[in-house]
């Protein structure tokens, strides 16, 4: 697997040290929107892991991988090469040199990613992918911003700042439910199945034995039920700067 940093901000002689920003949270709490559009406005590196995930996911699947069978998965964990690009404009990701940016959002690869992120392989493959961009960033960029759910646990436990987004259910469940709509195809969306597909897809991540959803010790929790958007995003903003003032 390889990593990416394309249009990553060349870091000026007076600029302030590298940061690495940890946000996780469960889907629907705003993580992608919120850490694309900080890692914009900052300058900074931005990497989408559930995109990863998912990309592996949609391997499996079109490689003709039983993705209900854990052993299945863990043999071919370490086949695909998913390479992640890093700018937060315009985010890429494929697989084996496919772009899978659409294939990975697919309903098949929804109903199977949890499974297939569960595999201890596929996480300690991920994972090891995760932390060499999350270096090479901090080596050679102003920072990144690394969007998941196990990040400040597990992947990058060091980073400097670490961020837990949470919503209530019924505004996650409304704002996936935006999300679909806006696709094609997509005009049909029964927001209470979308809640209960979140709350079992928060049940699964959370419960899996390998890096669970968790908010980590000393993480900064913002509950965005309540905040639009560009509330979220000044918030983080916030917290960045205020991290690198006393770093």
């Amino acid at each position: 697997m390889a990593a990416t940093l394309q249009g990553a901000t060349p870091v000026p002689p007076d600029a302030p040290a590298s940061v690495v920003v940890a946000i996780d949270g469960p889907s629907g709490t705003g993580k992608s929107s919120t850490s694309k559009a900080v890692a914009a406005k900052l300058g900074l590196s931005y990497l989408d892991t559930g995109a990863q995930y998912r990309a592996i996911t949609w391997w499996m699947l079109t490689n003709g991988v039983d993705v209900d069978d854990a052993g299945a998965v863990a043999a071919a964990s370490g086949k695909p090469v998913i390479v992640s690009g890093t700018d937060p404009s315009a985010p890429t990701i494929t697989a084996d040199g496919a772009d899978a940016s659409g294939p990975i959002r697919t309903p098949e690869v929804t109903a199977a990613v949890s499974a297939v992120s569960a595999v201890p392989e596929v996480r300690a493959a991920i994972t090891a992918l995760q932390r060499d961009i999350a270096a090479e960033a901090a080596r050679t960029t102003a920072g990144i911003v690394v969007e998941g759910r196990d990040i400040g646990t597990t992947v990058l436990p060091d980073a400097d700042l670490k961020i837990f987004l949470t919503a209530s259910p019924e505004a996650r469940a409304a704002r996936r439910g935006g999300e679909l709509k806006a696709r094609p195809g997509d005009a049909g969306v029964d927001l209470e199945a979308t809640r209960e597909a979140l709350l079992r897809r928060d049940a699964a991540d959370s419960s899996r034995k390998t890096s669970p959803l968790a908010k980590a010790g000393d993480a900064v929790e913002v509950d965005t039920t309540d905040l639009t958007l560009e509330q979220v995003i000044e918030c983080v903003v916030t917290l960045i700067e205020d991290k690198r003032r006393t770093a």
